[in-house]
């Protein structure tokens, strides 16, 4: 019964998350001139009239958001994210529509908390609705029911993933093939061939039938989707090819035919792209003179420190494969310096003493602020390697070349989470997707805050 009625649970919820608008405005009314003080300007009632038509707003934001739909398969943190900008879109109306009616004594600090304090509600909200839904579904209710149709290589980490994240609230009843799989540990049963399908969802006790062909069995693909259709239920399709696709494919429409673009990148926009190389352009600029006189102090002790040129230079392969070169203050006794084909490594004897504290708190990769300016890498990007290694990683590392779609960075998604210098480069690589895939103005924002806070002492001794 629950299953049926999802549709209304949904629009229940999504109403009183609308409604989480008054209760928030009303605390900000009240901290700003009871906690806070100061000039009121307006009446309470003039900013309940504001969040009236804030209320509507909201409900269309998450519901373009997708913050409405409760029971879809989705991460928490990807939900608070789109919480916050939701909150920050009613925020900015909400000025708007105070500057449209021409009422200038709206405070603007209480508008700032009105979308602090929707933001904690909302998800304080969700938090207690997704609580209560573990809790039910701990107990084996309001599940959703999952049937595999065929059983391909990646069969099993999609049911184990599934069945291992429980605020999924999934369960995989079993498969149809025609033909006994081999489920290793999972031990699902298999529920008849292909034919057994229809008679399967004809009970109305399965809701989501996932197709999942080996490439021989692709042309039962039209048959299977045309009973779940008949049946009302929903089918996805996770096909043998997954390792190939981004994990938010773009599909363009070229005439009417759907056309899957496997890998679409947010900074092929000249519009993002406009927005990415202007603000390089400044935070280069400006990091270049804020910094000049600890630049100029890192030179003079690199060359007290032993003799030799001051910034080393090194070849590296950047967007388009195009190789460039790339400044560091020289970290190693002159003639020492890594060579093209071999890896540093942590307490390296080639190392000057201030060359390792340059190291350690990623101070010699500052003189890359030139190679920002000039064009030839990014703030924020996939950490640029030398040409020797990128000809060995592309035949060894799947997708390993994707990462060149864009410029380099001095810092980047992998560098912020653990993933620099002699480390993993299959999960670099993985970092160094996701980036790209996902890039946003917000996200370089986010990088650049976790490298102040976090990233600039580098434990491994080793900057890659």
């Amino acid at each position: 019964m629950f299953r049926e009625n999802q549709k209304s649970f949904n629009l229940l919820f999504s109403i009183l998350n609308a409604l989480l608008c008054v209760p928030a405005m009303a605390c900000a009314y009240g901290v700003r001139f009871f906690v806070l003080s100061g000039e009121r300007g307006v009446l309470f009632s003039y900013y309940l009239q504001l969040t009236a038509l804030a209320v509507p707003v909201h409900f269309l934001l998450c519901h373009s958001f997708g913050l409405n739909e409760w029971f879809r398969r989705k991460s928490p943190v990807a939900e608070l994210g789109k919480g916050i900008e939701v909150s920050c879109l009613d925020v900015l109306f909400v000025f708007l529509l105070s500057f449209m009616l021409k009422e200038v004594n709206v405070s603007r600090g209480a508008v700032l908390l009105f979308g602090a304090f929707l933001t904690v509600f909302s998800a304080a909200e969700r938090a207690a609705v997704h609580g209560a839904l573990r809790a039910m579904r701990r107990r084996g209710l309001y599940l959703r029911h999952i049937v595999l149709a065929g059983w391909t290589s990646v069969s099993g980490d999609f049911c184990r993933r599934l069945l291992q994240n429980q605020s999924l609230g999934c369960r995989i009843d079993g498969y149809v093939s025609d033909r006994e799989e081999d489920t290793g540990d999972l031990a699902l049963p298999r529920l008849g061939g292909y034919d057994a399908l229809p008679a399967l969802l004809a009970p109305k006790g399965i809701d989501e039938v996932v197709v999942s062909l080996e490439e021989k069995d692709f042309g039962l693909l039209g048959r299977i989707i045309e009973i779940c259709e008949q049946a009302g239920v929903k089918s996805s399709l996770l096909p043998f090819y997954t390792k190939y696709l981004p994990m938010r494919p773009y599909i363009e429409d070229v005439e009417g035919l759907p056309l899957i673009n496997l890998r679409r990148v947010p900074l092929d926009s000249l519009l993002n792209s406009f927005v990415k190389r202007g603000f390089d352009i400044v935070c280069s600029l400006f990091g270049l003179v804020v910094l000049s006189p600890l630049l100029i102090l890192v030179a003079v002790g690199v060359k007290l420190s032993s003799p030799g040129p001051v910034i080393y230079r090194q070849e590296r392969v950047g967007r388009n494969r195009r190789v460039f070169t790339m400044y560091k203050f020289r970290s190693m006794a002159a003639g020492g310096e890594a060579d093209a084909t071999s890896w540093g490594t942590r307490g390296d004897p080639r190392r000057t003493r201030f060359g390792a504290f340059l190291r350690r708190y990623s101070i010699d990769e500052l003189p890359q602020l030139v190679n920002v300016l000039r064009g030839e890498m990014s703030l924020v990007g996939p950490r640029p390697e030398r040409p020797y290694f990128v000809d060995r990683f592309r035949t060894e590392i799947p997708l390993y070349m994707i990462k060149h779609l864009v410029r380099p960075g001095m810092t980047g998604w992998a560098q912020v989470n653990g993933w620099r210098g002699d480390t993993s480069i299959e999960k670099r690589i993985e970092c160094d997707l996701y980036y790209i895939e996902n890039w946003s103005f917000l996200l370089d924002l986010k990088i650049l805050l976790l490298t102040v806070l976090c990233g600039f002492v580098n434990r491994s001794e080793e900057n890659g």
